[in-house]
C-alpha cells in the first residue's frame, strides 16, 4: 500500500453547518468570541462566506456581509477563509452579467477571501469558467466543483471528465460535493480512486450527514487518496450538517493520515457554539435530522428545512411527505439536475405547487419556464418534452451559454442604486438582491436596520407572528371551535395598527391598539374571499413582485396579471375568464395568501 499522507480538515461551522441547522441565523456577533481559538486549530481553512449567509444577512439579520467578512478577516489572520459561489449566479439566484461576477469575485478576495470553491447547479462548466479566471486573476485558490447526485446519466467517466477539464481551467483543487448526502461508502471510494486516476490535483470531499452514511464515506475517500475533508464541529454537526470534526480527528488519531488537530482545543470550541445554539432554538426542525430517506428523495437538507418551513407556513405540512415523492418525480421532468442551489429551490417549489394544487404542472414557476428554455445551461439529460411544451409552447431554447446573452449590467446597477450605495461592495449587494438590498441600504441610511427577534429558549409561542409570517392555533369562544391562521400586521394610523387573519378561512381584518410592541411589522390587506371565476387569487402564500395590469384594462383567459414570489421563486398569476380588470387590491410588496381575491374581473 502507498504511503498514506496527513489529511487537511476545512471546518464548516461558520457557514453550511450552521445554513443546514439553524436556517443560517447565526450572527457576526456569535462568531467572533470564538474566533481566536478556531485560528489556533490549523485548519486548512473554515468555510465562512457564501451560500445563503449573504442572503441571510441583508434579509434576516439586517447586518452588512461584506462587514462580517472584514471583521471574520481581521479575527482569523492566520486561517485560510473560504466561500461558496454559484458560478454564474454568485449568490444570488440569476445568472449575472460577467463584469458583475468579475467585479464581485475580486471584491470579495480585497476583503478577506482566500479560496473560492465554484460550481454550477446543473455541472455545466460554462457556467463557471468567468468566475474561475477571476479568482485566478485574483490570486486566490480556486476550487472547481463536481455536484453529486445519482442518475442514469451521471456515472464515473462523466464526473472524472469534468475534474479534468476545470483542471484545464486552472483549477487549484477539485471538490466533490456531496449536497444531499447521496454518496454511499464504496460509491466513494470507486469516485475518489477514478478522479486521483486521472487529475493531479488535491481533492476534497464534502458530505452532507443527511443519510448518515457522510463519516463512513469520508474515511473510504482517505483509503482512496483523498486530501481533505469539510467537518463540523459538533455542536453544529451531524443531520443535515456533516460529520463531526472532533470525532473525524479522533478516528485518524495515529494513524498515517493523522490531521494533527488538537482534541481539547476542538473540544472548547464545541463546548462554546454548543450555548450559541441554544440562542437560535426557533429555527430548529425535525426535519434537520439523519435520515436515510434521502438516499430515495434526493432532497438536500437544507432544501429540506426551507421546503418545511414553507409549507408550515400554508398549514401543510402534513402534505410534506406528498412533496418528498414529487421531487424525484419533477427532477426527472426536468432532465436530473442535481439538487443545489438554485436548482433545488427550482424542483423544490415546482414540487410543492404540483401537490397543493391537486394537479401537475397547473402552475409553472417562471424560473421552471426559463430553465426549460436554457437559461441556466444544460440540462444533464433530456427534459420531458411535453412538460417543456406546456411551460414555453413554441418559444425557442437557448442552447449556449446562458450569460453570452447578458449585456454588461454594472454600470446600469451603480446608476440605479445611486447615493444609497456608499462603495461598490453596497452596489454589489443591490445586484445581488435589488428588492431587498435597496430596502437594506435605504434602512442602514435611515438608521433603522434592526433583526428579526431571537426568542428566549423558553418561549415558542408567538414564534411564528414573530418572524412575519403565518400562525396558525385553534381558538374556543362560548363552547364554539375556530380555526386562525394570522398572516400579517401593517400600521392603521394613530398608534393603532392592523391584524390580517383567516378565521376558518375567511381572510379578515382586525384594528387593535397593541399593548407592547411584540407584534412583527408586515405588510398585507383585508381582502375578501375568492368566490367567483372572476377573482383572481394565488395558490401559494407570498409577496406581489409585479402589477402587470391596470383598472380598465381588457385581459385574456390566462393572461398573466400579478407576479408573486414564493420559497425565492417567481410565478405569475393569471386570469381564469376574459373580461375586463374592475379592481386591482394589491400593490407590489403585499403580502398575499390563498383565497383572498388580488383582482377582480368582470
Amino acid at each position: 500500500m502507498k504511503h498514506a499522507k496527513k489529511i487537511e480538515v476545512t471546518d464548516l461551522v461558520l457557514r453550511d453547518a450552521h445554513q443546514s441547522l439553524i436556517a443560517t441565523r447565526m450572527r457576526t456577533e456569535d462568531m467572533l468570541p470564538i474566533c481566536e481559538k478556531l485560528d489556533q486549530v490549523g485548519y486548512w481553512s473554515l468555510e465562512v462566506w457564501g451560500g445563503a449567509t449573504f442572503d441571510a444577512c441583508v434579509r434576516f439579520l439586517k447586518e452588512d456581509p461584506w462587514e462580517r467578512l472584514r471583521q471574520l478577516r481581521e479575527a482569523l489572520p492566520n486561517t485560510r477563509l473560504q466561500m461558496l459561489l454559484r458560478g454564474q449566479n454568485l449568490l444570488g439566484y440569476r445568472h449575472y452579467a460577467d463584469d458583475v461576477v468579475e467585479a464581485f469575485v475580486q471584491k470579495a478576495a480585497d476583503n478577506g477571501i482566500d479560496v473560492f470553491r465554484v460550481f454550477d447547479a446543473l455541472n455545466d462548466l460554462r457556467n463557471i469558467e468567468t468566475a474561475m479566471k477571476a479568482v485566478k486573476k485574483a490570486g486566490k485558490h480556486a476550487q472547481g466543483t463536481i455536484c453529486y447526485t445519482t442518475s442514469p446519466v451521471h456515472t464515473l467517466e462523466l464526473f472524472v471528465q469534468q475534474a479534468k477539464d476545470m483542471q484545464a481551467m486552472g483549477a487549484d483543487s477539485i471538490a466533490i460535493k456531496d449536497m444531499a448526502g447521496l454518496l454511499s461508502p464504496y460509491a466513494t471510494f470507486d469516485l475518489v480512486k477514478a478522479i486521483k486516476a486521472e487529475v493531479d490535483l488535491p481533492l476534497v470531499i464534502h458530505s452532507h450527514s443527511t443519510s448518515g452514511l457522510a463519516p463512513l464515506c469520508q474515511l473510504k475517500a482517505i483509503e482512496a487518496g483523498v486530501d481533505r475533508i469539510d467537518t463540523a464541529i459538533s455542536s453544529f454537526s451531524s443531520g443535515t450538517s456533516h460529520p463531526a470534526t472532533e470525532s473525524q480527528v479522533a478516528a485518524l488519531k495515529g494513524t498515517d493520515y493523522d490531521t494533527g488537530l488538537d482534541l481539547t482545543l476542538l473540544s472548547e470550541i464545541a463546548d462554546y457554539f454548543r450555548e450559541v445554539r441554544k440562542k437560535y432554538q426557533q429555527f430548529e426542525s425535525e426535519f434537520t435530522r439523519e435520515d436515510v430517506s434521502v438516499q430515495i428523495n434526493q432532497v438536500p437538507g437544507g432544501m429540506m428545512s426551507n421546503l418545511a418551513n414553507q409549507l408550515k407556513e400554508q398549514n401543510a405540512l402534513d402534505r410534506i411527505r406528498e412533496v418528498f415523492d414529487e421531487i424525484p418525480r419533477v427532477r426527472e421532468d426536468l432532465g436530473f439536475p442535481p439538487l443545489v442551489t438554485p436548482t433545488s429551490q427550482i424542483v423544490g417549489t415546482q414540487a410543492v405547487y404540483n401537490v397543493l394544487a391537486g394537479q401537475r404542472y397547473k402552475t409553472i414557476t417562471n424560473e421552471v419556464k426559463r430553465y426549460l428554455q436554457g437559461g441556466y445551461g444544460k440540462p444533464p439529460a433530456p427534459v420531458n418534452t411535453d412538460v417543456r411544451n406546456k411551460a414555453i409552447g413554441n418559444e425557442s431554447v437557448d442552447e449556449g451559454r446562458p450569460a453570452d446573452q447578458l449585456s454588461p449590467e454594472l454600470n446600469k446597477l451603480r446608476k440605479d442604486i445611486g447615493e444609497l450605495a456608499l462603495n461598490e461592495e453596497d452596489v454589489l449587494t443591490y445586484a445581488m438582491f435589488p428588492d431587498l438590498g435597496r430596502e437594506f441600504l435605504q434602512q442602514r441610511k435611515a438608521g433603522t436596520l434592526v433583526p428579526e427577534p431571537l426568542l428566549p429558549p423558553e418561549d415558542t409561542s408567538r414564534e411564528r407572528l414573530n418572524t412575519g409570517v403565518a400562525t396558525e392555533f385553534r381558538i374556543e369562544v362560548h363552547g364554539e371551535s375556530y380555526e386562525v391562521a394570522v398572516t400579517g400586521s401593517g400600521d392603521s394610523g394613530a398608534g393603532k395598527r392592523k391584524l390580517y387573519l383567516s378565521l376558518d378561512g375567511m381572510p379578515e381584518e382586525v384594528v387593535f391598539e397593541p399593548l407592547n410592541d411584540y407584534v412583527a411589522e408586515g405588510s398585507g390587506s383585508g381582502r375578501k374571499k375568492a368566490s367567483t371565476p372572476g377573482h383572481v387569487s394565488t395558490a401559494m402564500p407570498g409577496n406581489v413582485v409585479e402589477v402587470l395590469v391596470s383598472e380598465g384594462d381588457t385581459v385574456s383567459a390566462g393572461q398573466a396579471v400579478l407576479i408573486t414570489e414564493a420559497m425565492k421563486m417567481e410565478t405569475e398569476v393569471h386570469a381564469n375568464i376574459d373580461g375586463k380588470v374592475e379592481a386591482i387590491y394589491v400593490t407590489k410588496g403585499d403580502r398575499v395568501t390563498p383565497g383572498e381575491v388580488l383582482v377582480e374581473i368582470a
